[in-house]
């Protein structure tokens, strides 16, 4: 379970569509407040759905080989499949030219309500999908799971705290670096989902697999 929510931590950290709206977010006239209001809104929703799972299993991991044990294995699965099939697709489809999104017009008028929503929209739900499904299996009477959890909303959500802290204490240096950043993912953001589609999307189907026939 650790190396799983380790695994599908990173990915969800390094996608390129949150950081390169952070970043915006970051550059506006109240940017550290919007990038705040944006980090604790994705957050606050990865720790909502372990909660929810938490309530579903009690805080007890089901027994191996069992129907709960199986479907939360099976759910993986799938959604390993689907990335897959979705990084395939990417990959294969041809480029299409992207703008800047419409809302950076207005970004410099974005309220702290806009940019927690925006958290909400951007966050890659079938890779929290599959730390939903990878977290069926923690035991809260342990502390080790615990420390699990807690790291694995930390690590999905590392990428924004950094960035965060780095506009706060460095302001000038940050703004030049995070922007030239962001122009790096725009240039690279179709080989960069295709990359973490494929790459956790064929984790979760080989270890999903193996934990069937185990």
């Amino acid at each position: 379970m650790v190396l799983d929510l380790a695994v599908i931590g990173m990915a969800i950290s390094l996608g390129p569509l949150h950081n390169s709206a952070f970043i915006l977010l970051l550059s506006a006239r109240r940017g550290l407040r919007l990038g705040l209001a944006f980090l604790l809104s994705w957050l606050v929703n990865l720790i909502a759905v372990i909660v929810c799972v938490m309530l579903l299993t009690g805080g007890q991991p089901p027994e191996h080989h069992s129907t709960p044990s199986t479907a939360s294995v099976a759910a993986k699965l799938a959604i390993g499949v689907a990335l897959v099939i979705y990084g395939a697709y990417r990959r294969r489809r041809p480029p299409r030219p992207h703008g800047p999104p419409r809302w950076q017009a207005r970004i410099d008028d974005a309220s702290t309500v806009t940019a927690a929503g925006l958290a909400w929209l951007l966050q890659p739900w079938a890779m929290v999908g599959a730390g939903a499904a990878t977290a069926v299996d923690a035991n809260l009477s342990a502390v080790e799971d615990w420390l699990a959890l807690t790291g694995y909303c930390l690590l999905a959500t590392l990428s924004l705290i950094v960035m965060e802290t780095y506009a706060r204490w460095a302001p000038t240096a940050a703004n030049a670096r995070l922007n030239a950043l962001r122009s790096w993912m725009d240039r690279h953001q179709e080989q960069l989902i295709v990359t973490l589609s494929l790459v956790l999307g064929l984790w979760l189907t080989a270890h999903s697999i193996y934990q069937l026939i185990d």
